[in-house]
């Protein structure tokens, strides 16, 4: 199968990379940065360009069946636009038939809440309130604009191995946060990508 990948060359985008790789599937990846694509496979193409220039975003999903929007940032501390951006470039770019996997996280949309005490009254409003500000953003579009599409929301991501036990809930009720390891979550992506049963919802990923 035909996967295009955004936010490849690190985290959950670099390990779908790797998993989708190793199961056969031709992967194509968008890349600000070429040489910071750590593997190499002759099923793996690689675009240069920005996730933020519509023309960029066209190329890499032309002819692609599933593409996976897994972008991350580590600024926290100023205002983030980058996130709807790109989803915005991806309403223009994306056909009909055409599958969308966006990555957000815990405290987006109506997840809102579900992170635990110290999360969601602390952490949240005072460190990561931008980010999710434009995830939220970001989440509207995609809802709004593109017509297959699976939000996908870890919890607090680490860096443990790929358990494939884990828990994709739509129901939060009772859920007060979670861990989840970034191998799991592309896990579950591979998973979507090939037998995709999420379509038009927001399952929320923990332990």
């Amino acid at each position: 199968m035909k996967i295009a990948i955004i936010g490849a060359t690190r985290g959950i985008g670099l390990a779908l990379a790797r998993l989708a790789l190793a199961d056969g599937h031709e992967v194509t990846v968008l890349a600000r940065n070429p040489g910071r694509m750590t593997i190499s496979n002759p099923n793996l193409h690689i675009v240069a360009g920005d996730a933020l220039d519509p023309s960029s975003v066209l190329e890499v999903t032309a002819g692609q069946a599933v593409v996976c929007d897994c972008l991350g940032t580590t600024n926290v501390t100023q205002k983030l636009t980058m996130f709807s951006q790109c989803a915005q470039n991806l309403a223009k770019a994306l056909k009909p038939e055409q599958l969308l996997i966006a990555v957000t996280g815990i405290g987006a949309g109506d997840s809102k809440g579900h992170g635990g005490v110290l999360y969601d009254y602390l952490f949240m409003p005072l460190v990561l309130r931008r980010m999710y500000d434009d995830k939220d953003r970001q989440e509207q579009i995609i809802t709004r604009d593109i017509a297959n599409w699976i939000i996908v929301r870890p919890g607090f991501l680490g860096n443990g191995p790929r358990t494939r036990h884990y828990r994709a809930l739509t129901d939060l009720q009772g859920v007060h946060g979670g861990r989840i390891s970034r191998e799991d979550v592309a896990d579950f992506i591979l998973s979507q990508v090939t037998q995709p049963q999420f379509v038009g919802r927001t399952p929320l990923l923990i332990y």
